[in-house]
């Protein structure tokens, strides 16, 4: 099941369930597949690996399927920014999911938590602060490449 428009529906998920099983076995931080075929995949950490993504294929990922740890509000908008289709997360922000649901991308996840914080849990994910407040995707998009 995952959540389109607001809803649980039983969509098939071929690309997605590759990409997360992927992501999962290989221990990856990111992975991306699109009609069967695996785009990208990093170990890198942080939100390097969607921008490192994005600056190689461009507008090829539109319509592909993330998989990724974690989502929030920075990955959330770099993927509408690409227009992903399909997001699965083991960890998303309310604030992500917000954003995936806004610009219709289904997502699938394990957790979900009020925000993404910094890497000693003491203050909000730097990233999140850059992106807090952009207008729109591309907005975001020319925060985070900077």
């Amino acid at each position: 099941m995952i959540f389109v428009k607001g809803k649980w529906t039983k969509e098939k998920m071929q690309d997605l369930d590759q990409a997360r099983n992927l992501l999962k076995k290989n221990n990856a931080t990111l992975v991306i597949v699109k009609k069967s075929e695996i785009l990208f995949e990093t170990n890198s950490s942080g939100i390097r690996g969607l921008l490192e993504a994005i600056e190689r294929m461009g507008r090829e990922l539109e319509g592909s399927s993330v998989a990724d740890r974690l989502v929030g509000e920075a990955a959330a908008q770099l993927c509408a920014y690409s227009n992903v289709k399909k997001v699965y997360a083991v960890t998303l922000s309310k604030c992500g999911k917000d954003i995936l649901e806004k610009h219709e991308i289904a997502c699938k996840y394990e957790n979900l938590v009020p925000h993404i914080l910094n890497f000693d849990k003491t203050d909000l994910c730097p990233f999140e602060k850059l992106v807090a407040g952009s207008s729109s995707p591309e907005e975001a998009y020319e925060r985070l490449k900077q």
